[in-house]
């Protein structure tokens, strides 16, 4: 039975296309953009997320692994609470978990026991049928405020197979499609797809291409041939453009994204995403550091500004 992997499936959506919508999360990414939100996505393989701020430091995990990964450190901490001298210092027993990742299997026998949820491993296989009785069950919310389905990521396109299945599944049911994409893709994956899906929601993160592979791990080239290409033959594109401080909110870029997208022929609107970092605690529950720490939200009239300048093109904005 085919299969693939996901790592959410999130119900009742109201930011991933029109209506109520479903969104279904696949796993594997081939871009690593410095404020990627979804950093556990990024990896087809399972990557462990431990969250400190939940642990109770049981010890139950330190047990449970056969490969002894994981370990409770201890250790002694002074402190001068009234600040006269050591003789007045309290001793404290400090602990926290370690994993050492290089040796964990991900075989998840840690989480079996960790009722705190603070630890667990992003992705875990499904099948078509599997997500499908999931989305089949909301229907009456797809049929009652325009909504559907849409296949996010991660990069949907990473796992074509399954992708174009579920498309198919869904236009059997009648179910509105959309697909979230960068749109780092070869073309045969679009024309796979693309019969079946009724909306892509289609990012667009910088015009310069040596600017995009520094900032997102791959160049440009591609992502604007396809959007070209789907915009010509006609298939629906919602652009959507993250606005990250310092990386692609200078006017050069804004002008650049604006010219481009006029010159298009289908673009059914702009996007307009205001960066957050929400995700930092991700990158700290995947053991990796978040590139971004200290970058602030653009204020509201940052965010007004750049959508002024692409609507100076003639382009429909929504500020998210």
């Amino acid at each position: 039975m085919q299969s693939g992997t996901i790592f959410d499936l999130k119900k009742y959506s109201i930011n991933d296309g029109p209506g109520i919508r479903t969104t279904v999360f696949f796993s594997g990414c081939p871009l690593s953009c410095l404020w990627c939100h979804n950093p556990e996505s990024q990896s087809l393989a399972l990557d462990l997320l431990y969250r400190a701020g939940r642990c109770l430091l049981c010890g139950a995990c330190v047990e449970a692994c056969p490969e002894n990964a994981i370990s409770l450190e201890t250790k002694n901490q002074y402190t001068d609470e009234h600040g006269i001298g050591l003789e007045n210092s309290v001793k404290k027993r400090a602990q926290k978990i370690f994993t050492d990742r290089s040796k964990c299997i991900h075989c998840q026998t840690c989480i079996a026991g960790c009722y705190s949820g603070a630890r667990e491993f992003s992705g875990h296989a499904v099948t078509i049928k599997q997500a499908m009785v999931q989305i089949q069950r909301e229907i009456p919310f797809y049929d009652e405020s325009g909504g559907g389905v849409t296949f996010s990521g991660g990069e949907p396109l990473m796992q074509p197979s399954l992708l174009s299945a579920l498309l198919k599944a869904c236009r059997n049911q009648e179910i509105h499609t959309g697909v979230d994409t960068s749109g780092f893709a070869n073309w045969n994956v679009f024309e796979q797809i693309r019969a079946d899906v009724d909306l892509f929601l289609y990012d667009l993160k910088h015009m310069d291409s040596i600017r995009h592979r520094k900032v997102t791990g791959v160049p440009n080239e591609v992502i604007l041939e396809n959007l070209r290409r789907l915009s010509t033959m006609g298939a629906k594109c919602v652009i959507r453009i993250p606005l990250i401080p310092g990386i692609n909110d200078d006017e050069k870029n804004l002008v650049e994204s604006g010219k481009f997208l006029a010159s298009l022929p289908h673009i059914e609107g702009v996007e307009l995403m205001g960066y957050h970092d929400i995700a930092q605690a991700k990158y700290e529950a995947l053991g990796r550091e978040y590139a971004l720490v200290g970058t602030k939200p653009p204020t509201e009239a940052e965010v007004s500004n750049a959508a002024d300048v692409l609507r100076s093109y003639g382009l429909s904005v929504v500020v998210r």
